[in-house]
């Protein structure tokens, strides 16, 4: 029997320039907002922190607020 991925939040291993599929999903939630954001639409994540983001700006404020900890 097959498994569909549909509706799955995926669990991934973050890397310099990409990522590797620990668990399978279709999507991530951003550590921010906690938004899904589609595999195939992923473009912002912190390797130290191992957390996915939506967009540029939540990437850039989480990197600040970590600073400031």
């Amino acid at each position: 029997m097959l498994m569909s991925n549909r509706g799955r939040v995926a669990r991934l291993h973050y890397m310099g320039s990409h990522y590797r599929v620990l668990t399978a999903g279709d999507h991530v939630l951003c550590a921010a907002t906690g938004e899904p954001i589609p595999l195939d639409e992923l473009k912002y994540w912190s390797v130290a922190r191992q957390e996915p983001y939506a967009t540029a700006r939540a990437s850039v404020e989480a990197e600040l607020a970590a600073q400031r900890a």
